[in-house]
């Protein structure tokens, strides 16, 4: 079939709803987004999972589900035992607190750490959180993977998980990929090839493009070099391999407007009726796993910023922010380190001399204008000429910048005239040829009979 323009109007309306969701912020809906989970089990042939994690961030959830299904292990726990008999504590005294906040405890003697697992009468959930909190031995230490190990640790506990309880195999294949399959198996078969194409382009290439390509697809990349950081070793791998099995939730949005628009074309077809759960999920919560007996689920991140062509990008702060802290720095898509963001709004010259990494010094110069750093900087005139005025700066490590400044010749409402400046290939030698070659012209073919 082809679709007529009110129907590719129609898809386009589908896939503008779709993208909202699926660049929305905020805390999840949770009741509907559990119960969109337990709809994705039961369309999938599986009995619903006894118990539904939730965690602010992809990374916390990763890191949950390593837990969960084996791969990632709880550090090893002193054995518990009936103490011997000692002098008892006051009568005001709680045991089980003193245990387990003097555990978690960052400044405990390291002393104590260091000896052999002693055995212990504390309640296992406390001796888990023992043995899990950064600076133990079992941990592994300090630092950003203990960290993490005890928060994540910690919230199981807090959310009725037992220790030695495991979630079983990922059902991701049977839970999003098969019906997937499916439902575009019938698409096509309803559409045809050519009109199931149609629709595609109508109701999801734009948004795939924002979404998948610029924000999910940079999120999964930057999650698994921050969980190699964090986690050594067979750790790090373990940690990883359960982005490799999450649904994208909100992110999986624009694939579901296809078939939301192709349901919409074809009801008495039931396009949709396979996806009803993973819809459900996409429109209320972030990213989620599927496993045999437990999912877990993570927030929408609270803060989103783009640019214009969509892009990540933000200055002061990260791009892309969960509940729990984690988030991605980026300037106009690209990552760049957490502490530079910190850096860029007292940047000086000489910090941006000093920077080594030259798309890092790009980032610098576009943050703090290149007009104004070839001003501040001492850039050398090369010469004017009517199109304007061509400046000269070199920069260590990388090709010079060259601009040329142009004034609008015509002036603003308050009588000011506006000043452009435009970067050129370091091999221009006069404003004329710069200003030409951002229309594709030579020196010579650039002859305007009106200026603006």
């Amino acid at each position: 079939m082809k679709l007529t323009h009110a129907q590719e109007a129609m898809a386009a309306a589908i896939e503008d709803q779709w993208l909202a969701a699926a660049v929305q912020t905020g805390d999840a809906t949770r009741e509907a987004a559990e119960k969109g989970v337990r709809d994705s089990y039961l369309l999938a042939g599986h009995e619903a999972p006894d118990r539904i994690y939730w965690f602010g961030s992809p990374r916390a959830g990763a890191v949950a589900v390593a837990l969960l299904s084996g791969r990632l292990s709880v550090p090893d726990l002193p054995p518990a035992v009936t103490p011997p008999a000692v002098t008892p504590p006051a009568a005001s005294a709680d045991p089980v607190a003193v245990t387990a906040a003097s555990s978690s405890t960052p400044s405990t003697s390291s002393a104590a750490f260091a000896a052999p697992p002693a055995a212990s009468s504390a309640p296992l959930s406390a001796r888990v959180v023992a043995a899990a909190s950064p600076g133990s031995a079992a941990s592994g230490g300090s630092g950003p993977g203990a960290d993490l190990l005890a928060e994540v640790v910690g919230e199981l506990l807090r959310q009725g998980w037992v220790p030695g309880e495991t979630a079983g195999p990922s059902l991701r294949r049977q839970v999003r990929t098969e019906p997937w399959a499916a439902a575009r198996r019938a698409a096509v078969e309803t559409l045809g090839s050519d009109g199931w194409a149609q629709l595609s382009a109508a109701a999801g290439r734009r948004s795939w493009g924002l979404v998948m390509d610029l924000i999910a697809g940079r999120l999964r990349l930057r999650l698994g070099e921050d969980l190699a950081a964090a986690f050594p070793g067979d750790d790090g791998r373990a940690a990883r391999m359960p982005v490799l099995d999450a649904i994208y939730g909100q992110h999986d949005g624009p694939w579901l407007s296809t078939f939301e628009a192709a349901d919409r074309l074809f009801p008495e077809a039931g396009l949709m009726t396979g996806l009803a759960g993973l819809a459900a999920v996409a429109r209320n919560a972030g990213w989620w796993w599927a496993n045999e007996t437990a999912a877990v689920l993570t927030d929408r991140p609270t803060t989103l910023t783009r640019d214009n062509v969509g892009r990540l990008h933000r200055g002061e702060g990260a791009a892309l922010e969960f509940r729990d802290g984690y988030g991605l720095w980026a300037w106009r898509g690209m990552p760049i380190p957490a502490d530079l963001a910190s850096e860029l709004p007292a940047l000086t010259i000489d910090r941006i001399r000093s920077e080594g990494n030259a798309e890092i010094r790009r980032v610098m110069l576009e943050h703090y204008g290149y007009d104004r750093y070839l001003r501040d900087a001492g850039a050398r005139k090369l010469g004017s000429d009517e199109t304007g005025t061509l400046w000269y700066l070199d920069l260590p490590g990388d090709e010079p910048l060259v601009m040329v400044e142009v004034v609008n010749s015509t002036p603003e409402p308050d009588g000011t005239s506006r000043i452009y400046w435009l970067r050129v290939p370091p091999r221009t030698r006069s404003a004329r040829e710069g200003v030409a070659w951002t229309f594709g012209l030579t020196a010579e073919e650039y002859q305007p009979l009106v200026q603006t």
